[in-house]
């Protein structure tokens, strides 16, 4: 499914699409986005990774 938010849209049609959405059972979205946890430095994460490709 394909939500279009175009430029200029008010804060209530934006809310209002959410709302919709709420209402689809299907996939969660939510459920994944946001911060990552990691349990290392994500500077010491991507030289491990550099490092396995050589």
């Amino acid at each position: 499914m394909v939500t279009i938010i175009k430029d200029g849209s008010s804060k209530a049609a934006i809310r209002n699409l959410l709302e919709k959405l709420k209402t689809n059972k299907g996939f969660d979205a939510k459920k994944y986005s946001g911060v990552i946890k990691l349990k290392k430095n994500p500077l010491e994460i991507q030289k491990m990774i550099r490092n396995e490709w050589s």
